[in-house]
């Protein structure tokens, strides 16, 4: 056991991987010698050598796409794609190419890739590196989304999306890499894809978070039961899609209230998703609406004011007390 930040536990997994396999490569803009732009790669080129893990021209479509005609030979790409916004210039490699690969070759192929990629605000970064694009990811079949919130479930998580021979988006909230350490295995483990976590019990409501937020809603919990004793159970999704509704349901039956919480804006996204499916589940287990704290219908604001446009405890609690009025 060791205590590892969370970029700390997504590199030591890749080493697991890369030592286990040697189909895994890693490549991606400056991941070899510099060791990425946060460090994330650091040290897996000297160890492993610059055919296993490499720097790529600045081109995702050509990161994806290299990614895509390598899975279809035999090999496991970990493509690292720099920051979130740069995405769209993958798209149809990412979410098309990779996505289909399994149903137009009628199984012939597969692609066994993990796009990792660093998302997520309140950390002053320029315009295009923290918006959260999981909603555009989850409308397509045949890729898995994972987005962990410690460096337990990172390292275990990053090891069996290396191992699914299906493509896995892997999203790394940037205010996780390094707000704080936990006690990491350093052998070979995994956790499962597609199964969500409860991180703190509660009776009364459910708040229902991934990445960043899971830490958020944590806080608005203890709060709320130091303030008011209102129990709060807090869920850790872990995984987007699939999407453990199994266990939300289960939530709901007990505490008939619930709040979904996503960084990303409003419309359109996870929370949105998870509520449908939680009114076709379990609408008769619901004593009120199923509310959202979301970041407002916008363009992700400049740094300076990101503060105000990120959810925060206190609107998780101003939503929990509207549920409870009912």
């Amino acid at each position: 056991m060791a205590q590892m930040n969370m970029k700390e536990a997504i590199r030591d997994a890749m080493r697991v991987e890369l030592r286990k396999d040697p189909n895994v490569l890693v490549f991606g803009e400056d991941v070899g010698k510099v060791g990425g732009v946060f460090r994330a790669t650091e040290g897996l080129q000297a160890e492993f050598g610059e055919d296993r893990v490499f720097d790529t021209p600045l081109a995702e479509s050509a990161i994806a796409g290299l990614a895509v005609g390598m899975g279809t030979q035999g090999f496991r790409p970990v493509a690292e794609i720099q920051f979130v916004g740069f995405i769209y210039e993958a798209l149809d490699q990412m979410f098309i190419q990779a996505a289909r690969m399994r149903y137009r070759s009628g199984g012939r192929y597969n692609s066994p890739i993990v796009f990792r990629t660093p998302f997520g605000g309140g950390v002053k970064a320029a315009e295009l590196h923290t918006d959260s694009l999981e909603g555009l990811a989850i409308q397509t079949p045949g890729i898995k989304v994972i987005v962990p919130s410690n460096p337990y479930d990172a390292k275990g998580l990053m090891i069996s999306a290396i191992r699914d021979n299906d493509p896995v988006f892997f999203m790394e909230h940037l205010n996780l890499y390094h707000a704080f350490r936990a006690d990491v295995p350093e052998e070979d483990y995994t956790v499962p894809i597609g199964k969500a976590n409860i991180v703190r019990e509660g009776s009364d409501v459910t708040i229902i978070a991934y990445g960043m937020m899971v830490h958020t809603a944590v806080k608005a919990a203890d709060e709320l039961e130091k303030t008011k004793g209102i129990k709060a159970e807090v869920i850790d999704l872990r995984t987007l899609l699939p999407l453990d509704i199994d266990t939300i349901v289960a939530s709901i039956q007990k505490t008939n209230r619930a709040i979904v919480v996503q960084e990303a804006q409003k419309t359109s996204g996870a929370a949105a998703e998870i509520i449908a499916q939680i009114n076709e589940k379990a609408i008769l287990h619901l004593e009120a609406p199923v509310l959202r704290v979301a970041g407002p219908d916008t363009v992700y604001p400049f740094a300076q004011i990101e503060d105000a446009w990120l959810p925060s405890p206190a609107r998780i609690i101003t939503a929990v007390n509207k549920v409870l009025e009912f």
